[in-house]
């Protein structure tokens, strides 16, 4: 089920007594809208493995009409598809960037998103513990590079499969499903 949500901008509630411009926000729902109506998304750490879920995720984004690229830096290709040693040698840049590695290795796949100028991360959550790393959220943050942290992307997919209509069906009824 692809969720449309409200494309504008939440405020922050300006402190007492602060000065400037007040931060605009954006919801967790506003970041997944804006990450999906890009085109062209890298998905780093897909595995060699035929049957690992990133390949699923490769395959499902693809079936939808994205130009996706596989990041695996011990292969160079993927399903047919090139692959790249790094975020920065991808060729035509990419709009945003599936993190599916291991945790301990997210900061540096971030830190090498921003060297790429890449301003849009997924840093995926499905089962288990996922990619999510507290100190790549907080490189992000620092530097302005808008983050959806602990989401699989494929719940959030028109038409996804039955599992993940579950999982979406799950996270509302529990209250954790982004707004």
């Amino acid at each position: 089920m692809n969720v449309d949500f409200p494309d504008f901008p939440r405020q922050a509630p300006k402190p007492e007594g602060a000065q400037g411009p007040v931060r605009w926000l954006a919801s967790t729902g506003d970041l997944i809208n804006e990450f999906l109506r890009q085109r062209r998304i890298a998905i780093v750490g897909v595995s060699r493995k035929k049957a690992h879920f990133s390949r699923a995720v490769v395959n499902d984004f693809r079936k939808r009409g994205y130009d996706v690229v596989p990041y695996n830096p011990y292969e160079t290709e993927i399903d047919g598809l090139r692959t790249f040693p790094d975020v920065c040698s991808i060729d035509p840049p990419v709009d945003g960037v599936i993190v599916m590695t291991p945790p301990e290795v997210t900061e540096s796949v971030v830190a090498d998103c921003f060297q790429a100028g890449v301003t849009r991360i997924w840093i995926h959550r499905g089962a288990g513990k996922g990619a999510s790393n507290s100190a790549a959220i907080a490189f992000c943050n620092s530097h302005n590079i808008k983050v959806i942290d602990g989401q699989c992307p494929l719940m959030f997919l028109s038409n996804a499969g039955a599992v993940h209509r579950i999982h979406g069906w799950i996270r509302k009824f529990t209250g954790t499903y982004p707004h």
